[in-house]
């Protein structure tokens, strides 16, 4: 392992993560990891674990790691909306070429459904948008 390790580690999970101090300079040389935070990328709460009082360094990265993190999951979502652009087209051209009727059957009324469900949504946050304008 490098000697080089970071001085905080996040645990990812949902809404947030889990804050640790790494501590490499102890007797045995092991790498020991304290949690010192609980954090929610959503609503913006850190909460100190354990009854500790966080340090301005530790606030800082923490709040560094919170907008990297969301930075990061928001690219994720829009990287997930071009896929399923691409999988629309791949469906389309499914449907077109390679579907047999009863595939078409089994799946026609739940995709028109949710298609129609996204149109509309689509097309009143564009309307929303224009008159904002």
């Amino acid at each position: 392992m490098a000697t080089d390790l970071p001085e905080y580690y996040f645990r990812v999970r949902e809404n947030g993560a889990f804050v640790f101090r790494v501590d490499t300079e102890n007797r045995q040389r092991r790498i020991e990891m304290d949690q010192i935070a609980v954090i929610n990328t959503r609503n913006g709460d850190i909460k100190a674990h354990g009854g500790r009082d966080l340090t301005k360094e530790d606030m800082a990265a923490i709040e560094d790691w919170m907008a990297t993190r969301r930075a990061v999951l928001a690219a994720r979502d829009i990287d997930d909306i071009f896929r399923a652009i691409d999988y629309l087209n791949l469906t389309t051209h499914w449907a077109q070429s390679r579907a047999a009727d009863d595939q078409l059957e089994e799946v026609t009324d739940a995709l028109l459904l949710a298609m129609h469900d996204l149109r509309t949504v689509l097309v009143r946050k564009k309307a929303d948008r224009l008159m904002k304008d």
